[in-house]
């Protein structure tokens, strides 16, 4: 029998425990979330009275579980998946573990508390049962040394990155004892069912990810010292000039919280006596001041920023007094701007430049790969895992050996000497047999060298991983400035955005066309729809449609708009199976393509919205009406209630441009059908997308025929949601031009002039919508609207 996770334990419901329970829970399994029976001092006097309650025994899960959905930064992919987390104690419910196929703890970082617990779980668990810590960084193999065998053969580190939802590294360290098959096992399961980017660790303090990223935000400190900048200017220099996150190294401090970053690197600190660079680990003064005050970053609303009122403050670490922060410019980074590609930037901030932010940078970037490569094969034998875990888990852009390789191996290595430091061996080795870069390609293949082996290595293709290049054998088929329709094999193809943030404009629907036509002609028996880029879609472009209006060439915007709805009702009932993938934002016509898709794969983190309001707009590339028709799909059958509140949701949905915080809620509000496909890796999207459409044909594809037999609200409905409007207006919560344009809208969704119990094709809506359209892009308000979305990026509301 193969093995599944049906049901899971989570033991601990601090940050990590409940956010991990949050994100199985959202991937499908049943959670069991236990932690300690408060003490007295938790609780209050009424509760102390009622103590042996389980309502009390079980209140620090209780809580836990109640802040998790109430969390700024959700931890659920929909809230109703709280109702798959059961919770309870570790003393009255640790026998229920036995039901469980996988427990994962996440409890203090104190190995003493984990070790008694795994004595007590080795008791309760089932004997086949997969068992792991989230340790950030103790050892895997002391934690369980007191346990059975059977145990230790089914336990291995599974450390999760915070945000578990949306980080997706996950580090898996094996026990020495792990059966082979579990770790397999794991690692598919991890990567396929809850998104996560493995990667291989060796049992070692704080793995891969911490020590290497937490040693650059140390040295970062240090070196800010020896070159007396302030924080926000060495932020400005190591954040995203050196392909990092803007958050850099002091703010994403903040977001992890001082304390545990002194933690996390006292960990190495206190356990690797003979690591190179351990005083680098000691918190700086500075540092150990602030968690004194209890100053630990964005939990206690200040730490190395702070806010006060809009003004955004910047610790002076000399005083330690908040000072107003700046926006620092140097000259290096203006300068490596203009260089080409990410790459290339990096190479002439580092290399080129000669200012003072140059020169940190350098330094910083010169130590930060020296450590890095001095940790093989201490923490890894591979830069590959190495570069994943800091791009995974920290969201560098470049992990350290592929930022080495783009400021030049051989010519860092030369300054590195020249400036007095001690380069590995294992890396002089590599240059000195005629080998100047970590990765190279070699036809369709990537190659990293081994520093182990002395050689390079293959890097293995993932066959779920579907990439939209020649290279990995995809073959194109036709192209344009916008777009290009790919040969994904199979019969099947794909059309991939590629203008600008992918939006709309009229070579994207003019392949788009081409590609159907191709199925239409013999040539293809499937199509999918999908990118690479971090948004599928954001859109229209709504600048080529102002140009339009500008030069008053309404008509052309006119047959354009004719155009995309043609587009997406062919491709809705197409007699061959057309799928599609997003990820990232599918906003207004992004998630009219997305709506009109005979099936949808998309990734968990899919924010799709109608959102055309905010332009002074409505969606008329079939949104409206797509949505309309959902809503009424949803009355039960055999009902015949009033239309109104079917019809409010669809109206409340696009006139306050709601959209979706990933693939779960897009279900909810009514962009993507509870038929279509979450996917929880993203890089998985394009290859079951794929799938799926060849399964469709396998099936015996049916599309159905364009309906003709929607029922209405007609004038009833439409006058309840103006009489809504005015009331709104009267309130000082709209504009008379919102009024106006959801009052158009409220038209649209109506069915126009009919009454209730009458019906309307979905042609009629759609050409009820692009009227409306046309009619508000004739209004100087929404011209205005227009232009202060593309100039300041945020909607106008006038």
């Amino acid at each position: 029998m193969s093995r599944t996770i049906k049901k899971a334990t989570v033991l601990g419901s601090g940050v990590m425990g409940s956010a991990i329970a949050a994100h199985l829970a959202g991937c499908g399994v049943d959670v069991l979330m236990l932690d300690i029976v408060p003490t007295d001092d938790m609780l209050t006097d009424a509760e102390k009275a009622k103590k042996n309650s389980p309502a009390i025994r079980n209140k620090v899960a209780a809580t836990a579980l109640a802040e998790s959905l109430k969390s700024k930064m959700p931890k659920f992919y929909s809230k109703k998946d709280a109702a798959r987390v059961q919770i309870g104690n570790l003393e009255d419910d640790i026998a229920k573990i036995a039901d469980s196929d996988w427990i994962v703890e996440a409890v203090v970082e104190d190995m003493a508390v984990k070790k008694k617990l795994w004595k007590e779980v080795d008791k309760h668990r089932r004997a086949d049962s997969i068992v792991s810590t989230n340790t950030s960084g103790l050892s895997v193999e002391g934690m369980v040394e007191d346990c059975s065998d059977d145990m230790k053969e089914h336990f291995l580190g599974t450390h999760f990155f915070n945000p578990v939802r949306f980080m997706k590294l996950l580090e898996i360290i094996p026990h020495p004892q792990t059966k082979p098959d579990i770790l397999d096992f794991m690692a598919k399961y991890c990567a396929e069912d809850l998104g996560k980017g493995v990667v291989w660790c060796k049992d070692t303090p704080n793995f891969i990810g911490n020590r290497i990223g937490v040693y650059g935000i140390n040295s970062t400190m240090y070196l800010m010292q020896e070159f007396d900048l302030r924080i926000d200017e060495v932020d400005a220099i190591v954040g995203k000039p050196l392909g990092r996150p803007g958050s850099a190294a002091f703010r994403t401090s903040d977001l992890v919280g001082l304390d545990t970053m002194g933690h996390v690197a006292n960990t190495v600190y206190e356990n690797v006596p003979d690591d190179e660079e351990r005083d680098v680990f000691a918190a700086p003064d500075f540092l150990k001041e602030l968690v004194k005050r209890k100053w630990l970053g964005d939990k206690t609303k200040g730490g190395f920023y702070k806010r006060a009122g809009k003004d955004r403050l910047v610790l002076d670490y000399k005083t330690m007094e908040y000072v107003p922060a700046g926006r620092p410019e140097f000259e290096s980074i203006n300068k490596a701007k203009a260089a080409k590609g990410l790459p290339g930037k990096i190479k002439a901030f580092v290399m080129d430049g000669d200012d003072k932010a140059a020169q940190f940078a350098w330094k910083a970037t010169a130590k930060g790969l020296i450590y890095a490569a001095n940790r093989i094969p201490e923490i890894s034998d591979s830069v590959v895992e190495v570069d994943h875990a800091l791009e995974w888990g920290f969201n560098w852009s470049l992990g350290p050996f592929r930022t080495w390789d783009a400021i030049g191996v051989a010519e860092s290595v030369e300054r590195m000497k020249k400036d007095g430091m001690k380069v590995p061996a294992h890396v002089e080795e590599m240059l000195s047999k005629g080998n100047t870069s970590f990765y190279k390609k070699e036809g369709n293949t990537e190659y990293a060298y081994s520093l182990v082996e002395q050689k390079y290595v293959e890097i293995p293709k993932d066959p779920r991983i579907l990439l939209l290049k020649t290279e990995a054998g995809a073959k194109e088929v036709e192209k344009n400035d916008s777009a290009t329709i790919w040969d994904i094999g199979d019969g099947v193809i794909c059309l991939e955005f590629h203008s600008k943030m992918n939006a709309i404009d009229p070579d994207i629907m003019n392949l788009h066309s081409r590609a159907m036509d191709l199925l239409d002609e013999g040539k293809f028996e499937a199509m999918v729809v999908a990118n690479h880029a971090e948004n599928f879609c954001v859109g229209a472009n709504i600048f080529i449609m102002l140009m339009a209006v500008m030069n008053d060439q309404h008509q052309a915007v006119e047959d354009g708009l004719k155009l995309m709805q043609d587009n997406v009702m062919r491709m809705k009932y197409h007699r061959q199976p057309c799928v599609v993938a997003p990820a990232g934002q599918a906003l207004g016509g992004g998630c009219e393509f997305v709506m009109h898709g005979q099936l949808v794969t998309g990734a968990a983190e899919t924010y799709a919205g109608l959102v055309e309001l905010g332009v002074g707009l409505i969606p008329a590339g079939g949104g409206t009406k797509e949505l309309v028709v959902r809503m009424v799909d949803s009355i039960p059958d055999g009902s015949n209630p009033p239309m109104l509140p079917f019809l409010q949701k669809a109206f409340e949905t696009i006139a306050m441009a709601k959209f979706s915080m990933g693939f779960k809620e897009a279900q909810e509000l009514g962009f993507v059908s509870d038929e279509d496909i979450m996917v929880p890796n993203r890089d998985f999207v394009i290859g079951r997308a794929k799938d799926a459409a060849l399964g469709m044909l396998k099936m015996g594809f049916n599309p159905g025929s364009p309906r003709t037999d929607i029922p209405v609200g007609g004038a009833t409905a439409e006058a309840a949601m103006l009489i809504g409007l005015d009331g709104m207006l009267k309130a000082g919560w709209i504009s008379e031009h919102d009024q106006k344009v959801a009052g158009k809208l409220a038209h649209v969704i109506a069915g126009g002039d009919r009454y209730e119990g009458q019906t309307i094709s979905e042609q009629e809506l759609l050409d009820l919508e692009r009227e409306a359209f046309m009619s508000l892009l004739g209004e100087e308000k929404t011209l205005d609207r227009i232009r202060h979305m593309l100039e300041k990026g945020k909607p106008l509301r006038n």
